[in-house]
């Protein structure tokens, strides 16, 4: 099991946008093969920043994901909203 881990800042204003997006992203990705659950946090003081944490069962499933057609479509809903590019990292378990 691996961990992805994204940030991402939204616009001013547009946080309401941005959960509707948000929302259909998760209704999209609970299909997605190897998909094993998630979370998404909000900075405490700063309603502009979304920490998403989610769990694939390895990095392959993780990559199907990233870049299938479903992701881009809401991708593209979701990017005008954002300031900057999402920071994706992966994390995995230390043996």
């Amino acid at each position: 099991m691996i961990k992805i881990i994204i940030e991402r800042r939204i616009m001013p204003g547009l946080e309401e946008e941005y959960e509707e997006a948000a929302r259909e992203a998760m209704r999209q990705v609970l299909g997605a093969s190897g998909f094993g659950g998630g979370e998404t946090l909000v900075e405490k003081g700063h309603s502009d920043r979304r920490l998403m944490i989610t769990k694939w069962r390895d990095l392959r499933a993780w990559k199907e994901w990233r870049d299938s057609e479903q992701r881009s479509r809401v991708m593209q809903q979701m990017l005008p909203l954002l300031t900057e590019d999402e920071n994706v990292r992966i994390y995995e378990p230390s043996y």
